[in-house]
């Protein structure tokens, strides 16, 4: 069985409380931690609803991550829908036999310590680094830690590709390009 790909939502339902999650095949489970219930997140609605098939999954994606999606539990199946988008149909959902449930159950498990111990190296790696810079330094370094580094790193083997500009005698060091007309006088401290 695959890990589950995430991201994961907590639904509510009565009193009870459920985890959401895709999978990476397109499937969207949901377990209270005994059972799991799974449906596909891009099947293709009824044919009488006025919401499009490849607009559906997307759709229900966005509502579980602002916890919009309602669950409701029925004896054998569960569904999920948009109780604010009404020409949506709900997601009908079945419940796995127990043997699929329990090996869905161990991949989430695993798959989610996986995760715990990926974040958990970064965030070890964050904190040396804090320890070890000043605070100017750190947010700039930290946040390297976590963004992508948007220009492409050159190699120092193989040298540069712009060729070094040199300085014209007379040219400003603090504005280049503006070469001064009068020549370099030097300062007068007798001229108060």
């Amino acid at each position: 069985m695959a890990e589950p790909a995430g991201p994961f939502h907590v639904l509510r339902s009565g009193t009870g409380r459920f985890l959401c999650y895709c999978g990476p095949d397109g499937v969207v489970y949901v377990t209270d931690a005994m059972e799991v219930w799974a449906g596909e997140l891009g099947g293709c609605p009824a044919l009488s609803s006025r919401c499009p098939p490849a607009e559906h999954g997307a759709m229900l994606r966005a509502a579980l991550g602002h916890g919009a999606a309602a669950l409701s539990l029925g004896p054998a199946s569960a569904a999920l829908r948009l109780p604010e988008e009404p020409q949506c149909p709900a997601v009908a959902l079945a419940q796995l036999p127990a043997a699929e449930a329990r090996s869905q159950l161990q991949a989430l498990v695993f798959g989610m310590a996986g995760r715990i111990e990926s974040l958990e190296k970064r965030l070890e790696a964050v904190e040396t680094l804090a320890s070890s810079c000043s605070p100017e330094k750190n947010t700039a370094q930290s946040q390297q830690l976590f963004l992508p580094d948007p220009s492409p790193r050159k190699s120092k083997a193989s040298g540069s590709a712009l060729p070094g500009k040199r300085k014209v005698p007379g040219e400003s060091l603090i504005n280049p390009g503006f070469k001064s007309k009068k020549a370099p006088s030097g300062v007068n401290f007798e001229d108060s």
